[in-house]
């Protein structure tokens, strides 16, 4: 079965850096858009970053443009996010997401797939 396991979320302060990954298994990585969402304590849980199966393509939610790097290693079956200049506002749970069509990611979480469980991010000083 697909399964994905994130990794690298901790607490930071405002204006800092982390680095997300997620490893997969049971899956053809590269047959699969990779993703990450995010969801704050009593809202949705909303999209923030996708990239195509060969990574020749990235996509990002406006509020994170320019801010965070999604990646992805093919060779490791792993996604990454690069997160800078963090806001405490971004404090929630991230997510691993994977589906093979990447143009779901925009569309919104009910339209993915498979899910990874989770990893807090904690933005404060």
């Amino acid at each position: 079965q697909v399964q994905l396991v994130e990794s690298g979320g901790g607490p930071v302060h405002p204006g800092g850096s982390l680095r997300l990954s997620c490893a997969a298994s049971g899956l053809q990585f590269s047959d699969f858009a990779m993703g990450w969402f995010r969801q704050a304590p009593g809202k949705e849980r909303e999209y923030v970053a996708a990239i195509s199966g060969y990574g020749g393509s990235t996509y990002y939610a406006d509020s994170v443009r320019d801010r965070f790097t999604i990646s992805r290693d093919n060779a490791k079956n792993t996604v990454y996010l690069d997160m800078n200049s963090l806001r405490p506002e971004e404090t929630a749970v991230y997510y691993c997401a994977a589906d093979r069509r990447v143009g779901n990611y925009m569309l919104g979480s009910r339209y993915i797939n498979y899910w990874g469980q989770g990893t807090q991010v904690t933005v404060s000083s």
